[in-house]
């Protein structure tokens, strides 16, 4: 079977945080709004191993892209989102893609370029196969890089985005979880 966009988002949908947020997001206006990264490919590596939908996930990410620079503008944002999910029992990590630029090299080293859109910023994740996004607006799933690595539990670095220390660190944390992924070079 190959794992297609319809089947990912089904999957994902099974965990009722992901299908709850999904629902609510949209209310906040955000433009360019997804709902990206573990709490949907672990979903399916959670389908894969018969674990339950939501079993290792950490946070739930939601990206957006706002030109208020500001982190007043940001902050109003995530402040808005804590109080639309406080009742979910999660951590939803919501960030402004257009100020990743100001922020990253403080927090993670290393330069960022200044992004022009959302999925500018899905595309930069560590790991090739985890790259993915679904667009709040139209339900459509962003998969730069195809789903074959998240179906085949492929973890290998992403070139748009070449950290050796940072991908190993990413995946062992993700294969520590979820033993069966194999990691596929670091450079």
């Amino acid at each position: 079977m190959t794992l297609t966009a319809e089947a990912l988002v089904s999957i994902a949908m099974t965990n009722p945080v992901n299908a709850e947020i999904t629902l609510r997001l949209p209310s906040l206006g955000l433009n360019q709004c997804m709902l990206t990264a573990g709490c949907l490919f672990q979903a399916v590596w959670n389908h894969q191993s018969k674990q339950s939908p939501a079993w290792g996930i950490k946070d739930y990410d939601v990206f957006y892209f706002d030109e208020d620079l500001s982190w007043e503008a940001e902050n109003e944002v995530i402040n808005s989102a804590q109080r639309l999910f406080q009742d979910l029992g999660v951590n939803v990590e919501i960030k402004n893609q257009a100020r990743v630029h100001l922020w990253y090299s403080q927090r993670f080293g290393g330069s960022y370029p200044r992004l022009q859109s959302t999925s500018d910023g899905i595309d930069r994740y560590l790991i090739a196969g985890t790259c993915i996004g679904l667009d709040i607006e139209t339900g459509e799933l962003y998969a730069p890089n195809g789903l074959a690595d998240t179906e085949q539990g492929i973890l290998r670095i992403n070139p748009k985005t070449p950290q050796p220390d940072l991908f190993e660190q990413k995946a062992k944390s993700y294969q520590a979880r979820w033993p069966w992924l194999r990691i596929h070079g670091y450079g």
